[in-house]
């Protein structure tokens, strides 16, 4: 009976359907695709430096026996790390590692942004639209004092789409964006952890001895 009364189709349509509506036309498809993939993400297990350095183990042993030059890439399936040791066996610099790191680092940047500014977004909206939802449950005030159950129905429906409002704004939009950030942030670590364990592993090998610097 409670959550009967707590359910309006009504009021659910125009809120939720409204927050939804107006962020991709406020943020685009793109982001908005771009926010859905990284709240997808969340359910998948997260990148770990230890895993990581665990597949680069026969790679990393395989430049220090044999040299760089005559090592083969070895592809573990993380995109980024396979690229980063394409760059450094086939340019046989860390210069090369640095640059292929950078610019992934630079393009995951940019989508977490994306994403955590449309969830930020539709979470500004939601509660704008819980007060649209009162509007028009207001406007379907009876005329007629007397209508006792259309006049408890528009109230009803003018608290619950201020509160679906609020609950999808600060229980669902808000917290998503804030644990797409910090995922990121933890990517972020552990991928440079790996990076700069890779450096120090493979320095020695490369041709003139060329430093970890940047």
């Amino acid at each position: 009976m409670i959550s009967h009364s707590l359910f309006d189709p009504l009021g659910v349509t125009i809120v939720v359907g409204g927050t939804c509506l107006a962020t991709v036309l406020r943020c685009g498809v793109s982001d908005t695709r771009t926010a859905l993939g990284a709240a997808a993400r969340l359910f998948q297990p997260r990148f770990k430096a230890s895993r990581a350095r665990a597949e680069l183990a026969v790679q990393v042993q395989e430049i220090q026996q044999d040299g760089v030059i005559r090592a083969e890439p070895h592809h573990v399936g993380d995109a980024e790390i396979d690229d980063v040791t394409d760059a450094l066996i086939e340019s046989r610099s860390i210069e090369a590692l640095q640059e292929a790191h950078v610019a992934h680092k630079r393009r995951r940047l940019g989508q977490s942004r994306r994403a955590i500014r449309t969830f930020e977004q539709a979470a500004e909206l939601s509660p704008v639209f819980g007060l649209a939802g009162t509007l028009v449950s207001l406007t379907r005030l009876p005329a007629d004092p007397g209508a006792a159950a259309d006049f408890t129905g528009a109230i009803s429906m003018a608290v619950l789409t201020t509160l679906y409002g609020l609950l999808l704004g600060n229980l669902l939009f808000a917290p998503v964006g804030r644990m797409i950030a910090r995922r990121a942030a933890h990517e972020e670590g552990e991928r440079q952890r790996v990076l700069d364990w890779l450096e120090k592993q493979v320095a020695g090998a490369l041709p003139h001895n060329f430093g970890v610097g940047r």
